[in-house]
């Protein structure tokens, strides 16, 4: 069979063989910012296992912006040499492109360990000031933040055009803003968290225009040929916050400033938000978006299955499935869909001997009568 889910995929200059990404997911096992032995095994399996491009997970463009304090960074030399290194090991074994998403944790930041019970880090105990558009908590313990004042937004404009400086010499084909999940970008995006009363707050082509310089600033420092998204809520789930509608004219506008793409998300903008998930929640509005504004989609959201993600592709709902908690589960999750769906899968050499057709346990554990 022909499988759309397996065409290749193209924007701006990067060619994907699939429409499979693997979505950038936080691991808490930086050093001072930089990768460690532990993303040599998490980025390097993944990038033997078939997927049309590997996500970084979300790195801090500036100290201020970090979430916790093993998250990853791209601010010093030091972290740009680590991942360099990094980069070059895996492309000994693979051609698997990789992309990265910037982030800034905002009101969110100097958070604790996933392992001592998440919440805010206080300072008295490590942690650091936080910054959003406005002093507004994020809710229940997390402290007020610091609204940005011009020398603020300054810097932080600037430590996302020296992260893109860093993209390009580690070649990394893609960047993705992370403008969601009530992390800085977003903050200003959203009116429940943006009461500012400068250029920057207000009307909704005001509290985009922060977010849309940057998508500028870094744009201009890629090279052309490198592309850039920005994920997205599609809604905030919360009373005053962004709806659908407002998510497609922040589309337009950021797709006038240069975005590429976006990946549809949705919710965690105040520690109200409440979302009711289930398989492919957010396909529709990937889809409406899509049809909207012309613009490319990534989307994820309980994506589980192989037909399924054939779906979305096939009828036209996105253009790449980004897989997250899925692919933790089943790192193999692109060579099994290719199965499923009776596309020839790209193993390694040294994993020949797993291939369908070369070992009968594949057929045993995965009856093709079986639904996947």
């Amino acid at each position: 069979m022909t499988s759309r889910l397996f065409s290749p995929f193209e924007v701006r200059g990067q060619t994907y063989a699939n429409r499979i990404a693997i979505s950038p997911m936080a691991q808490y096992n930086g050093d001072d910012g930089a990768v460690t032995p532990w993303h040599d095994q998490h980025l390097g399996g993944f990038a033997v296992s078939g997927p049309g491009v590997v996500m970084i997970e979300s790195t801090s463009v500036e100290r201020e912006g970090w979430g916790s304090a093993t998250c990853l960074a791209l601010h010093t030399d030091r972290q740009e040499a680590a991942l360099r290194e990094l980069l070059t090991r895996i492309r000994t074994y693979s051609a698997t492109p990789f992309g990265i998403q910037f982030g800034h944790s905002g009101r969110k930041g100097s958070g604790r360990l996933p392992t001592a019970g998440r919440g805010p880090l206080p300072l008295d105990e490590g942690g650091w000031r936080t910054w959003g558009p406005s002093p507004v908590s994020f809710g229940g313990e997390w402290p007020v933040p610091e609204a940005l004042d011009d020398a603020g937004l300054a810097r932080v404009r600037e430590a996302y055009r020296q992260a893109a400086g860093r993209v390009n010499r580690v070649d990394l084909g893609l960047v993705e803003l992370h403008g969601a999940h009530g992390y800085l970008l977003h903050t200003f995006l959203s009116p429940v968290s943006n009461h500012r009363e400068d250029r920057y707050g207000g009307s909704l082509a005001a509290r985009t225009a922060f977010v849309a310089e940057i998508i500028a600033d870094v744009r201009r420092t890629l090279t052309d040929d490198r592309a850039l998204g920005i994920r997205l809520n599609a809604h905030d789930y919360v009373d005053g916050g962004l709806t659908f509608e407002d998510t497609i004219a922040i589309t337009g506008l950021l797709r006038e400033a240069g975005a590429d793409y976006v990946c549809v998300s949705a919710g965690a903008i105040s520690a109200e938000a409440r979302i009711e998930a289930s398989p492919g929640y957010l396909v529709p509005y990937a889809s409406k978006l899509r049809a909207a504004t012309g613009i490319a989609t990534f989307v994820t959201g309980l994506i589980l299955t192989p037909e399924q993600g054939e779906e979305i592709i096939a009828d036209g709902h996105a253009d790449m499935v980004a897989l997250a908690r899925g692919v933790l589960d089943d790192p193999r999750w692109s060579w099994h869909a290719a199965e499923r769906l009776g596309v020839e899968a790209d193993y390694p050499m040294p994993y020949l001997m797993a291939k369908p057709g070369r070992w009968p346990g594949a057929a045993l554990l995965r009856p093709a009568d079986e639904a996947a």
